[in-house]
């Protein structure tokens, strides 16, 4: 466990990359560990808001519903980041950060989140790291070149990503690694693991291996 100014808390990571990039599988090889909580990216929660599948109208009419999408999935990370566990680890696909340094940025690179939406989400996100504990220990990012998580993306085939091009692909490729592996655009929150994301499922296993000291460290005291 680690202790923050808010008090105890499991050793936390949290998953980066693309759309496509394999967190999900990343996440279910750590997923066999009874003293690792996985918390995967709550899509069925943007999908049914009280009955609005809030994913799909973003990607129907982003610049219409894009502060309403970007703020519930502020909070619904909030609440895996706020999330008790009995577990000394916990395993996060994304995070408040990757929403708001990189796809709010996006939105607002683009001109579809209005500058007045946007200073509302980033007053949320700023409140949140003051008040809430969301620190985090280590950021694990699945590194791809756009190509290929369209290619995923194709063929994984979700309803709502279908209007997602290969440009949009490379622009937020290009986020996460001035983010992430420059370290040029935001301050990242803990310890960077860069991992090969771009390997085949027969291959990637042993770049997941790398990782498994530095994630399960807090479950060997």
């Amino acid at each position: 466990m680690s202790v923050t100014k808010n008090g105890p808390r499991p050793f936390t990571v949290i998953v980066e990359g693309n759309i496509g990039s394999g967190k999900t599988t990343f996440l279910n090889h750590f997923n066999q560990y009874e003293d690792v909580c996985v918390l995967a990216e709550p899509i069925e929660m943007w999908r049914n808001c009280q009955g609005h599948n809030l994913l799909g109208l973003m990607y129907q009419d982003i610049k219409k519903w894009s502060f309403t999408f970007q703020s519930y999935v502020q909070l619904t990370m909030l609440q895996h980041h706020t999330k008790q566990t009995s577990c000394p680890v916990k395993l996060m696909e994304r995070s408040i950060y990757s929403a708001r340094y990189c796809f709010v940025e996006k939105m607002k690179q683009d001109g579809l989140l209005p500058e007045a939406s946007a200073a509302v989400i980033e007053k949320h996100f700023d409140w949140i790291q003051d008040y809430a504990n969301v620190d985090v220990d280590l950021v694990v990012y699945l590194r791809t070149t756009p190509e290929v998580v369209y290619d995923r993306m194709m063929e994984r085939n979700r309803q709502e990503e279908k209007a997602v091009s290969l440009d949009y692909l490379k622009a937020l490729h290009q986020i996460h690694e001035d983010w992430l592996y420059h370290k040029t655009l935001f301050k990242v929150p803990a310890p960077v693991i860069v991992l090969d994301a771009d390997l085949d499922k027969s291959l990637i296993r042993e770049e997941y291996l790398k990782c498994e000291p530095h994630i399960l460290v807090s479950t060997k005291a």
